[in-house]
């Protein structure tokens, strides 16, 4: 069954990046680069804010997760740059490195488990609990006041003018992501009726379900708590402490 499940997540992904990729390349061969200023509507400029929260979250996990901090930093790069598409190659990569026992034992844990160098020890935390509580609140207080701002001075979003070819493909890359997110909620959640509230919540309302979900996450650590254990659900926080934390 888990052996099934890392195959089926591998697959999708790598249908997911390929999706994203024909895309991109679809809209520039359409409709040009989208390094134009017309292109910057307020509701472009709201989902750019709503993708780069979520973008945020998933670099903190590879800044985790890479134990070298130049490939750290090249990830991040790259998912600024492809966003997606970067996820996606991202997160095959890591489901292609597991190992036959780890593939059959808990795929999703070892995914997300840290990347360590041979005869590493505990070092440093760079966020604590507490931070990274403040941190994701205030991005989702950020999406928020963004949302309420917009709506308030540009309207609603769903105007045909406002479906401009760069806002689809920046759609389509976004929920590529949350689909990446979902997919960890789902891993999180023992309860499937859960998994499903928040997943529609992400699909609904984005980055600031993200926010919403990872600051109650973290609330159920606590300040003393590697803040890595926020990616784990509840049987699989028995991790390690030698592991790096976030």
């Amino acid at each position: 069954m888990a052996a099934s499940l890392a195959i089926g997540l591998r697959t999708a992904f790598m249908v997911l990046g390929c999706v994203s990729t024909a895309t991109v390349l679809y809209t520039i061969i359409t409709d040009g680069l989208p390094f134009r200023k017309q292109l910057f509507t307020p509701w472009m400029a709201a989902t750019l804010i709503d993708f780069y929260i979520n973008i945020l979250a998933i670099a903190v996990w590879i800044v985790y997760k890479e134990a070298n901090w130049i490939w750290s930093i090249i990830w991040i790069v790259l998912l600024i740059c492809l966003g997606s598409i970067t996820t996606c190659v991202y997160i095959v990569l890591q489901f292609l490195m597991l190992s036959p026992q780890e593939s059959i034992q808990d795929p999703i844990y070892f995914v997300l488990l840290r990347n360590r160098k041979r005869n590493e020890t505990e070092s440093k935390s760079i966020m604590s609990v507490l931070s990274a509580r403040i941190l994701f609140s205030v991005l989702g207080c950020l999406m928020l006041g963004t949302l309420v701002y917009t709506l308030a001075t540009d309207g609603s979003p769903f105007r045909q003018e406002n479906l401009t070819p760069w806002l689809s493909a920046t759609l389509v890359d976004f929920y590529v992501n949350v689909v990446a997110l979902s997919v960890w909620v789902a891993y999180k959640e023992s309860n499937w009726k859960t998994s499903t509230i928040w997943i529609i919540l992400l699909i609904c309302f984005g980055s600031i379900s993200t926010c919403a979900y990872i600051v109650l996450q973290l609330f159920r650590l606590s300040s003393q708590d590697p803040t890595f254990l926020v990616l784990f659900n509840s049987n699989n926080r028995q991790v390690d402490t030698t592991h790096l934390e976030i």
